[in-house]
C-alpha cells in the first residue's frame, strides 16, 4: 500500500529508471529470477481455485464447492495484493457467472445497494467537510480536549476512540466511522508524510489512530439496541420465536451490552498502546503536536463562515435522520411513514444532493459542492464494498452458508462452559466473509433450534451468536467501517490482523465471562 520509494537514492534524478544489470557470470540461476514472487502469487489464486474444484466434494451439486474455490482465489489475491485490490474486487463480476454461482445481472446488483448509496453520500459530505477545512477545526477541538499538556499520546488515542465509540452507540457503525475518520485524518495532518526518513513512531501512531477509529465504531455499536443491525435482528428473532417471553428492551440490552463494550474497549486501547506506542513516541510526537501551538492555530481559523455552518447543519440533520429513521418496535421512527421503503442510503444521498443546491456565499452562483470536487471519491472503496456484498450473496445462494451452519451441530456435545466461546468463535469467523447482519440472520435461527434440542435457554446461544457476528476485525471486507479506515492508505491487512486477532480473542473471553454472570441478571434466565 505504501507508494513511497524504498531507498532514499530513488529521489535522486540521476538514478537510472531501470536497474543496472551485473555481469551474468556472477549470477546463479533461480526460479525467482525467472518467475518473480508477484507472479507466483497471481498464479496461486487460480491454482487454489482449480485444486478445490477438482479434489473437494461438499456433497451437493457443486455450487457450494465452486463458491469455496472462488473465495480462495479472491482472498489469496486480496491478502497478497498480487493484483491491485480494486481490480481483485471486480473479479466476482466474471468469476461468479463463469463458475455458475450467479448470473451477470445478479452479481452486478451487489455493487449498488442501500449501504453503497450510504457510502457514496457520506463520501460526498466528507469531501465537503475536507474542502472547507471543517475536519481540521473538529480535529483541533478533539486534540485540545484529550492531548494533555505536555502531549500524552495514550490519552489522545483514548479520546479519539472514546469519541468514536460514543457516537457509534447512537448511530450506525459505518456512519460513525465516516463521521470520525476526517477528524482522525485531520489530527494526522500535523504529522510529517514520508517513507523511511520519517521516524517509525510517527507511522506507528498513524496506524494506531486509524485502527482505533474503525474498531471503536464496532465496539460502541454493541452497547445499545439500536447501535447496530445485528442487535436488532437478534431481538427481533427473540420476539418472533418466543412471543410468550418477556421482550428485550433498550434498557435490558444496555444493562448487559454497555459493560461488555467497555471491557472490549479498554482491551482495544491496551492493544493499541502496546503495539503502536513505543516508549519514545511521546518525545517524537511532541515535536509536531503541541497544545499551545494548537490553541494559536484554532484562533487563526476564526469563527465559522456561512458555508461551514451550512455543511455542519446538513451533517447534523443527516445524523439525526439516521438515528431516528428506525428506533424500536414501540417507537418505529419516521421511516414508518414511507412503509420501510426509505433506507440510510436514501437519506445520505438526499443530504449530499443539498450540497449541490445551497450557495456557499463566497462567489456568485457557486454552491457548497460541485462535481469537480467529487472526483476524489474513492471508487476503489465502492468496488471493495460491492465485492463484499457479492461474496455474501454468493455464500448464501450457493448453499455454502448452509454447510457452514450444519457445522455448528458439534455444539450439542460441547460442555456447558464451552458453549459461549464456541458459539462466539464460529459466528465471529463466519462474519469475516459475510456482512454482520447476514451472519446474524444466518446463525441465530440455527442457534434457536440447537437450544431447543439441548434444552437450554435460547439466549445462552443467541446472544453470543449475535455479538460474535459483530467481531469482524480481521479483513477490510468484514464490515463497511473497516473499509472506511482501509481506504485512508495508512493501514494494511497485516495491521488489521495484528490488532484484530487478539482483540477478537479478548472480546470472546469477555463475553464468556459476562454471559453466565451479568447476562443471567440482565435477561433473567436460569440454567
Amino acid at each position: 500500500m505504501d507508494d513511497h520509494p524504498n531507498h532514499a537514492s530513488s529521489h535522486d534524478p540521476k538514478t537510472p529508471l531501470l536497474p543496472i544489470r551485473r555481469p551474468l557470470q556472477n549470477q546463479h540461476f533461480s526460479f525467482k529470477s525467472v518467475l518473480p514472487t508477484n507472479y507466483l502469487f497471481i498464479l496461486l489464486g487460480p491454482l487454489a481455485c482449480t485444486f478445490l474444484c477438482l479434489f473437494v466434494d461438499l456433497h451437493d451439486h457443486g455450487s457450494s464447492r465452486n463458491m469455496l474455490a472462488v473465495l480462495s482465489w479472491v482472498f489469496i489475491w486480496w491478502l497478497t495484493e498480487a493484483v491491485p485490490m480494486p481490480i481483485t474486487s471486480m473479479s466476482p463480476l466474471f468469476l461468479f457467472p463463469i463458475f455458475g454461482i450467479a448470473s451477470s445481472e445478479e452479481v452486478t446488483r451487489s455493487y449498488m445497494n442501500d449501504v453503497i448509496s450510504l457510502m457514496l453520500g457520506s463520501f460526498i459530505l466528507a469531501l465537503a467537510v475536507e474542502h472547507y477545512n471543517i475536519h481540521r477545526r473538529l480535529a483541533l477541538n478533539v486534540t485540545l480536549l484529550f492531548c494533555g499538556d505536555p502531549l500524552n499520546p495514550r490519552l489522545l488515542i483514548l479520546g479519539i476512540c472514546a469519541t468514536t465509540a460514543s457516537i457509534s452507540m447512537w448511530m450506525q457503525n459505518t456512519a460513525a466511522a465516516v463521521m470520525m475518520m476526517p477528524v482522525a485524518t485531520g489530527i494526522l495532518q500535523w504529522l510529517p508524510e514520508g517513507g523511511l526518513e520519517v521516524q517509525p513512531a510517527v507511522n506507528q501512531f498513524r496506524k494506531g489512530v486509524i485502527l482505533g477509529v474503525i474498531y471503536s465504531a464496532a465496539i460502541g455499536g454493541m452497547s445499545t439496541l439500536t447501535g447496530t443491525g445485528a442487535n436488532l435482528i437478534l431481538v427481533g428473532m427473540w420476539g418472533s420465536s418466543f412471543p410468550e417471553e418477556m421482550p428485550i428492551s433498550f434498557s435490558t440490552w444496555f444493562f448487559f451490552g454497555f459493560p461488555l463494550a467497555v471491557v472490549i474497549f479498554f482491551a482495544l486501547w491496551g492493544l493499541l498502546c502496546l503495539c503502536y506506542l513505543s516508549k519514545g513516541s511521546t518525545g517524537v510526537l511532541s515535536c509536531y503536536i503541541d497544545k499551545s501551538s494548537l490553541k494559536r492555530e484554532k484562533e487563526l481559523l476564526g469563527p465559522l463562515d456561512f458555508a461551514e455552518k451550512m455543511i455542519l447543519a446538513v451533517f447534523s440533520l443527516l445524523v439525526v435522520l439516521w438515528m431516528t429513521r428506525s428506533i424500536t418496535d414501540e417507537v418505529p421512527g419516521w421511516g414508518s411513514l414511507f412503509h420501510g421503503r426509505v433506507g440510510d442510503g436514501t437519506v445520505s444521498v438526499m443530504m449530499a444532493t443539498l450540497l449541490f443546491i445551497i450557495p456557499n456565499r463566497k462567489q456568485e452562483g457557486e454552491k457548497l459542492m460541485d462535481w469537480n470536487k467529487c472526483k476524489k471519491i474513492p471508487w476503489n472503496v465502492i468496488l471493495l464494498l460491492g465485492a463484499g456484498f457479492a461474496i455474501a450473496d454468493g455464500v448464501r445462494s450457493s448453499g455454502l452458508a448452509d454447510i457452514l451452519s450444519e457445522s455448528l451441530g458439534f455444539l450439542k456435545t460441547a460442555p456447558q462452559l464451552a458453549i459461549t466461546p464456541l458459539v462466539c468463535l464460529v459466528s465471529s469467523s463466519i462474519t469475516e466473509f459475510t456482512s454482520n447482519n447476514a451472519t446474524a440472520t444466518l446463525v441465530i435461527p440455527l442457534l434457536i433450534q440447537l437450544a431447543k434440542t439441548m434444552s437450554i435457554h435460547p439466549l445462552l446461544l443467541m446472544v453470543p451468536g449475535g455479538i460474535g457476528a459483530q467481531l469482524a476485525f480481521l479483513l477490510p471486507t468484514g464490515t463497511p467501517s473497516n473499509i472506511v479506515g482501509f481506504t485512508t492508505g495508512h493501514i494494511e491487512i497485516k495491521d488489521m490482523i495484528k490488532i484484530g486477532l487478539p482483540l477478537k480473542v479478548a472480546a470472546i473471553g469477555a463475553l464468556s465471562l459476562l454471559m453466565p454472570t451479568l447476562g443471567k441478571e440482565a435477561f433473567i434466565f436460569s440454567d
